[in-house]
């Protein structure tokens, strides 16, 4: 079962995700309003167990961003050892891993333009798999990880290039822009490891294979993040953890090659699905 957020005649909903539309599951439940409120209530069985037993409520509909009223979003960089390479800079393997936060502003939906802002040419693409926590805890144990986490989706971490550039120890302002990167398309439940562990990440612009590569090579496994990250902050129900990209964005391209109108990305994950979204400028 997979659950999504959207929208239908101008209305949001969230709901089950079939393939012939959309069963909306909002209304079963008041007391959760948003797909970010039944995570945090460990509702998802339910919402699975609601869904069987309906019919499809909407198949005109736009997808939006998985959560879009995440709170904390926090993303690992440089979590792949060709990625390292890439800066060549002479380092060695990090100890501890890089972690910067994004706002659910700054992404957008499945089959939703990424939008490219008129300050910038240098919008880049990051195909990557998020997690989403479904217990809270802190100071969680690497074999305790998996236990915490609710459900899996996928993440185009898009990135204004020359503006992760401006100050001389933070990406913030490179990594928030409203609509430059997107999360989706939806949400699948994470009953097995085996989803994590043997996923591969490859992302696609205009049918080109541009990242290609497994989880399993992470130099910080989720499993690791999850013990890490939860060290210095109590992880909450609804957090999510944006994992890391693969060598093989644009910038690292020689020449480099930044997203332009009309390129079409595609991030895709066996066992997840496939996140896909275009490219339009900003209308001021």
């Amino acid at each position: 079962m997979k659950f999504a957020s959207y929208r239908s005649d101008g209305r949001p909903f969230y709901g089950a995700v079939t393939e012939a539309g959309m069963i909306a599951l909002n209304d079963i439940w008041p007391q959760w309003s948003t797909l970010f409120e039944a995570v945090c209530a460990d509702g998802l069985g339910a919402l699975a167990k609601a869904a069987q037993d309906r019919a499809v409520t909407h198949t005109d509909f736009e997808y939006e961003m998985v959560m879009p009223d995440a709170r904390r979003i926090l993303c690992v960089g440089v979590n792949f050892p060709d990625r390292n390479a890439e800066y060549k800079d002479g380092s060695e393997q990090p100890k501890f891993m890089s972690l910067f936060p994004r706002f659910a502003s700054g992404f957008t939906g499945h089959d939703q333009p990424l939008i490219r802002p008129p300050e910038s040419p240098q919008l880049d693409y990051e195909g990557e798999v998020a997690v989403i926590i479904g217990k809270g805890g802190r100071r969680i144990a690497q074999a305790d990880a998996y236990d915490h986490i609710a459900a899996l989706t996928l993440c185009n971490e898009g990135t204004i290039r020359d503006w992760v550039r401006h100050a001389k120890f933070n990406v913030t302002q490179g990594k928030n822009w409203d609509r430059s990167g997107a999360m989706g398309p939806w949400l699948v439940p994470f009953t097995d490891a085996a989803q994590l562990d043997d996923a591969r990440i490859v992302t696609r612009v205009n049918g080109e294979v541009r990242q290609d590569d497994v989880l399993s090579r992470m130099m910080h496994p989720i499993r690791r993040e999850i013990e890490y990250i939860s060290t210095f902050m109590t992880l909450q129900p609804g957090d999510i953890i944006v994992t890391g990209t693969p060598t093989g964005s644009g910038a690292r391209l020689d020449p480099p090659q930044f997203l332009k109108p009309g390129d079409v990305v595609e991030v895709e994950v066996n066992g997840i699905g496939i996140l896909r979204n275009s490219i339009e400028d900003e209308t001021p």
